[in-house]
């Protein structure tokens, strides 16, 4: 009898204990949401999948979330999901002040935010434009990410 694994064969296992940024990797947007979080995270606490990787693709179906356009960032935080605006919020608050003060969009109820981030997240390679594959990581976010 062999010992079975403690996460599904179809999800890749990864440390559940520290922030993860599931992302559209070939959204520059998302990208450079990315990298900016990477320069703001002074302890290193966040690591990143992008959604076309098999984790990325396996949380995102975990969380019903489309797998084809990637119209949201996922974002887990100590066994809480975030998607859409508050996936952002979630992330801002963990990286302090003055950071945090995102938190404040939590007063606009959640069909206004989500519509918002909707507007957005719809016309993101119209507006911002859209790569024919994933960068190649900078060394350091390279070092945290996973999937």
């Amino acid at each position: 009898m062999t010992a079975q694994p403690n996460h599904p064969p179809e999800k890749p296992a990864f440390d559940a204990s520290q922030p993860l940024i599931v992302f559209d990797g070939v959204c520059v947007l998302c990208s450079g949401f990315v990298r900016m979080v990477v320069r703001l995270d002074r302890k290193g606490r966040f690591r990143f999948a992008t959604a076309q990787s098999p984790l990325g693709e396996a949380l995102f179906r975990k969380y019903g979330l489309r797998t084809d356009s990637y119209e949201t960032n996922l974002t887990l935080i100590d066994g809480a999901a975030f998607t859409r605006l508050d996936s952002f919020i979630a992330v801002m608050a963990e990286l302090g002040w003055p950071w945090r003060a995102a938190r404040s969009l939590l007063l606009l109820p959640r069909p206004l935010r989500d519509w918002l981030y909707d507007r957005v997240a719809k016309n993101r390679y119209a507006l911002f434009g859209r790569k024919e594959s994933c960068e190649i990581p900078s060394a350091e976010l390279k070092g945290r990410l996973i999937g």
